[in-house]
């Protein structure tokens, strides 16, 4: 524990029998639960974790699942039995898993595993399941490859933990060694991720969005629709996304870029790029409107769309215009006109748009 609330750590894993053991020796004494979510792996990685819950010695700690208790309902709480129910009604729509503990209620390293493969965002969104039926006060996140100091992880979780800060993510490119340490293929596309992130989550000032090493509230943990966080490795952007538009507060804290500990990267660079991009392109205009149109209406949702409106009508006098330059023909004074109209207001717009967008949730950044 810390400062007397709960703390887990959810560990999803793949193929990770050579890694998985030194996470879990070095995982730091304050934490009450580690959540190792299999995600279907074809090594030991299943193994290693039963024989390290079977020599388990730590000091044991009670955790009750909330949903095999009985909800006490009156008058006055219907909303509060609706959640409950709800509660116990959504693990169909998780990806289907077991536990394999005998004694979930007082093990100190918890093993799930997978049926299925869900991708890496799949596992967390089941070991945060359980943190929430468990009603942990912060549940972080640690990869199962080793890249993340356990050193780091109480800087992590004390926001969270004393100053009520909803979602508290490191950031590896502040650190003064993350250009001499980062592969610079990974630095840049992390940097490109980033900045269409800051657009499509409203969190501005966020930086490193790609790394996983996160702590979250109880509160934000409640607050979003855990089954349906994005499976693969968009699942940080995605998730991002759902926070702003639940309204949750964010920081960021410094934390050292570690690679070449034994782990083998399992994500292609050229093919997560594009993928995340149009999971974020979907991701902006999903937060557009659930956001600033039907919970709280906001004028920068009329701009934003008014830009993209302009822009489509600016299109057919682009095309116009660029033929014309190839070609060398002559553009009449009506075309450049609403082509220089066009593009002026749409950019105009747009900007203004974002400038809101930015003043909006800069209340969220702490």
């Amino acid at each position: 524990m810390l400062n007397n609330k709960t703390v887990a750590v959810v560990v999803p894993a793949y193929n990770e029998e050579k890694q998985i053991g030194m996470v879990i020796e070095t995982m730091p004494a304050f934490v009450d639960r580690i959540i190792i979510v299999n995600d279907c792996s074809k090594d030991k990685t299943a193994d290693v974790v039963k024989s390290y819950i079977e020599k388990d010695t730590s000091p044991k700690t009670t955790l009750k699942n909330k949903l095999n208790q009985a909800f006490a309902a009156n008058r006055y709480n219907r909303a509060e039995e609706v959640i409950y129910e709800q509660g116990k009604d959504e693990i169909r729509l998780f990806n289907p898993s077991e536990v394999v503990n005998k004694n979930p209620e007082t093990d100190r390293v918890i093993l799930i595993n997978h049926k299925v493969n869900g991708g890496v965002g799949g596992a967390i969104a089941t070991g945060y399941k359980w943190c929430k039926d468990h009603d942990i006060d912060c549940t972080a996140v640690m990869a199962g490859d080793g890249q993340m100091d356990p050193a780091e992880l109480e800087g992590i979780c004390k926001p969270v933990i004393d100053e009520n800060i909803d979602y508290v993510k490191g950031n590896r490119l502040i650190h003064r060694s993350a250009w001499l340490v980062i592969p610079k293929v990974r630095y840049f596309g992390n940097s490109i991720l980033s900045i269409l992130t800051k657009l499509a989550s409203g969190y501005w000032r966020v930086s490193d969005t790609q790394t996983g090493y996160t702590a979250i509230s109880n509160a934000a943990l409640n607050a979003i629709r855990l089954h349906d966080i994005y499976r693969s490795y968009g699942m940080p952007n995605d998730m991002l996304v759902k926070l702003n538009i639940a309204m949750c507060t964010l920081r960021e804290i410094p934390i050292k870029p570690i690679y070449k500990v034994g782990e083998e990267s399992k994500m292609k660079i050229g093919k997560v790029i594009p993928k995340i991009s149009w999971l974020l392109f979907k991701c902006f205009f999903k937060r557009l409107w659930i956001k600033y149109l039907f919970r709280d209406f906001h004028p920068l949702f009329l701009l934003y769309n008014f830009s993209f409106l302009l822009g489509l009508i600016w299109l057919p006098y682009l095309f116009k215009v660029a033929a014309a330059i190839y070609t060398g023909a002559n553009v009449s004074f009506e075309t450049l006109f609403a082509f220089s109209f066009l593009s002026i207001t749409a950019f105009q717009s747009f900007l203004f748009a974002m400038w809101m967008d930015i003043q909006d949730n800069d209340r969220l950044y702490k």
